[in-house]
């Protein structure tokens, strides 16, 4: 425990000296000010603050959590000479640079929320939905980074593979979900596509966040299918469980592969 605190001190320092957790948070707090302060509907900007939680998080979480990997390899291969644990070690790493992200994304979006709260009609429960889906996606492609720097040892080719992974889960993935309904609309396919949303990280946060609403046109058919099949409440039940599985997952395989991985 002693050497995983250790690194993940480390790891976050290392992040505060390169000003990218700075320039992370003040970009959530003036987009996320900017949408309260020139909008009238706070449910609106918590929508609009969505589209930057689908977007940007992934990315950012991808890049930085990869470029820290290969950055502090050598410091990595030097601590591991000591007798220390590598579980610790990999545990350290990650922990340094997921939850500061996570937190620069709360502190960015929960702090405009929190001041135009008190003069808006504000859904503390969409609110809540959001900063949790961001925190968590911040936790999933943060452990995916780590997991794809360990299994390629080309830099450029990891980076490939992680905005690869980042177009296929944002943009391509939708598309061909959306085809699938299509194509499949005469059979009963409500379980499919449910599984379909639960393999996509994105996805999911978005629908914990779209199942707040009581427009059922905002949702799409995978949002209105969770509402449909098991309510608000067990269907943000679900899909929290389900995102918590995607942060265990990857950082596992990480793990795997750290504990095997010759430096």
């Amino acid at each position: 425990m002693n050497t995983t605190v250790k690194v993940m001190k480390y790891a976050f320092f290392d992040l505060l000296r390169s000003r990218w957790m700075l320039i992370y948070t003040l970009f959530f707090l003036a987009a996320t000010g900017g949408l309260l302060y020139f909008g009238d509907d706070a449910a609106q900007a918590a929508l609009s603050s969505l589209n930057l939680v689908l977007l940007v998080i992934p990315l950012v979480s991808l890049m930085l959590g990869m470029n820290h990997y290969y950055y502090t390899r050598d410091f990595v291969q030097l601590i591991l000479t000591q007798p220390v644990s590598r579980p610790s070690v990999f545990i350290g790493q990650y922990a340094g640079v997921a939850l500061p992200l996570a937190g620069a994304f709360v502190i960015g979006t929960g702090v405009p929320f929190a001041l135009f709260g008190f003069s808006r009609q504000l859904d503390a429960g969409m609110v809540v939905s959001l900063l949790v889906a961001g925190a968590l996606i911040s936790l999933v492609f943060t452990a995916l980074a780590f997991w794809m720097g360990l299994a390629n040892e080309e830099r450029a080719r990891a980076l490939g593979i992680a905005l690869a992974v980042w177009l296929g889960l944002t943009v391509v993935y939708d598309g061909l979900v959306l085809y699938f309904i299509v194509v499949a609309q005469a059979y009963p396919i409500e379980g499919a596509v449910m599984l379909l949303s639960i393999l996509n990280p994105i996805d999911l946060s978005r629908i914990l966040v779209l199942l707040q609403l009581d427009t059922a046109a905002l949702m799409g058919y995978t949002g209105a299918l969770f509402r449909t099949f098991l309510g608000s409440a067990t269907g943000a039940m679900v899909a929290v469980a389900a995102l918590l599985a995607w942060v265990v997952a990857p950082v596992a395989l990480g793990l795997w592969t750290f504990r095997r991985k010759n430096f």
